[in-house]
Parts: structure tokens; sequence; C-alpha cells
């Protein structure tokens, strides 16, 4: 992911509408680019004291707050993650007990002469 799109993907980030497949390579560009961590920071710092300001509570912690949402962020890439794996694994398993069921069957109608 370029700094460009890093940058596009910003605003969406901070209001949730972020897809999934965009949010792991904003994570991972946002992990190594200090610039556009820092982007990060200054629109999350004035998007979330706006918004403190106005409902008048707030913890006031807008750092811990961003870090608590890229840690979040983080578990939620990684238990997709393990979703696809599993849903792989579940395909392949699946895919192997079909074959084996029609090897079997192709065996009693005596395709293989035993």
């Amino acid at each position: 992911m370029t700094c460009e799109e890093a940058e596009r993907l910003v605003m969406p980030y901070i209001n949730g509408s972020i897809t999934d497949l965009e949010l792991e390579g904003f994570l991972k560009h946002i992990d190594h680019c200090p610039e556009c961590r820092e982007e990060l920071e200054i629109y999350f710092t004035v998007d979330v004291g706006i918004r403190q300001l106005d409902e008048g509570s707030g913890t006031y912690n807008i750092k811990g707050a961003l870090e608590t949402a890229l840690e979040l962020s983080r578990q939620r890439i990684h238990s997709l993650d393990i979703l696809r794996t599993a849903v792989y694994a579940v395909n392949t398993l699946c895919f192997w007990s079909v074959l084996l069921v029609l090897i079997l069957q192709l065996r009693i109608w005596g395709f293989f002469g035993v």
C-alpha cells in the first residue's frame, strides 16, 4: 500500500467504514510508515477530541484510545486470518471426503474390477 492510499483510508478507518481487506493493508502500512502513522494520530486526535467536547465526556486519553483502536483492529485481522484458515481446512477436508466417497462408490459399481 502506498502512502497516498493509506492517507485516503485514514478517515474511513476512524469512522469504522473501512473494509477488512483495506484494514489489513492499512495496519501494515501504518506500522511501518511514521509519516502516515502521524497523519492518523492527527486526524484521530481531532476527531475524537471534537466528539468528546460535543458529548461533554470522555477519557481525554486520546493517544491511549488510538492504541486501543489499533489493537482491536489487529485482533480483528488475526481472527479473520484464523477463520480463513479454518474455512480452507474444512473445504479441503470436504473435497477429499467427497473424492473418497466417489472412489468407493465407483468401486461398488465395479468400475475398478475388484
